[in-house]
């Protein structure tokens, strides 16, 4: 519904953009033990899919907003993005300092990475392809039983992120071939919204579960997942204007 609302205000045309550098690598799917527990089921199926290699950039984004003009900062609708949108650039259509071109885009709107996104011939990708993707390490497609990876991916989490974003695309890949999907940026995901997490105890009989549509829930001292708990807690804070200093974004794809 959120997409529907943003093309029928702008009428977005698609058209493919140049992104160079960041090409479409592809994922087979398949079974996969999600994290989250979906009507107490674990085991979700992800069908083959196509993930930009890394987050998208500064410049990158420029480029969307120079040729749909109506992604500016300055002629945004509210409705779609919230004042910070952008704030960090030096001009509507000009990048500066703060943000330089290789640096993933960071305070973007869902409604602004969703139609980046369709304006690629894609889409942000769904939680479970994102978590799929972003399981593997360097050599092997699921590491989260790793110790040292998972406390490679902790050790970020627990840093602050009050300093400049190093450019895109200077991680290792994983596995799959895909960059940046820890240690740079958080990350939307397209179903964001039915991440959900309450703290009322009547409603989930302990503050310290987080809920998946309602069903299901991961505990919090569940340590080995930890590093996504934190990224589903971050993302189920969000509403689909708001925007955040590292909060980027990348695309999916279907398999044609």
């Amino acid at each position: 519904m959120r997409r529907g609302l943003a093309l029928l205000l702008v009428a977005l045309p698609v058209v493919a953009l140049a992104a160079a550098g960041n090409s479409w690598v592809p994922l087979p799917g398949g079974s996969f033990r999600s994290a989250l527990k979906y009507e107490d089921v674990r085991k979700v199926e992800v069908a083959p899919f196509e993930l930009q290699k890394r987050p998208v950039t500064n410049a990158e984004f420029l480029a969307f907003v120079k040729s749909h003009p109506q992604w500016r900062r300055d002629r945004v609708a509210t409705v779609l993005a919230e004042p910070r949108y952008l704030s960090h650039w030096a001009g509507a259509d000009r990048l500066g300092e703060e943000a330089l071109p290789e640096q993933p885009v960071v305070q973007v709107s869902w409604f602004a990475a969703s139609a980046y996104c369709e304006a690629q011939g894609g889409r942000l990708p769904t939680w479970s392809e994102w978590e799929y993707a972003a399981a593997a390490d360097e050599t092997h497609r699921d590491a989260r039983k790793d110790p040292v990876w998972r406390e490679r991916i902790l050790n970020w989490y627990s840093q602050p992120s009050n300093h400049a974003l190093p450019r895109a695309g200077l991680q290792t890949p994983n596995a799959w071939g895909v960059q940046d999907l820890h240690g740079l940026v958080w990350e939307w995901t397209d179903d964001f919204s039915s991440l959900l997490v309450s703290s009322d105890n009547r409603v989930q009989g302990d503050a310290d579960k987080l809920k998946f549509c309602g069903a299901g829930a991961l505990s919090m001292d569940d340590r080995e997942n930890y590093a996504v708990l934190m990224r589903v807690a971050m993302l189920s804070s969000l509403d689909a204007v708001d925007t955040t200093a590292n909060l980027g974004f990348r695309c999916a794809r279907d398999v044609k």
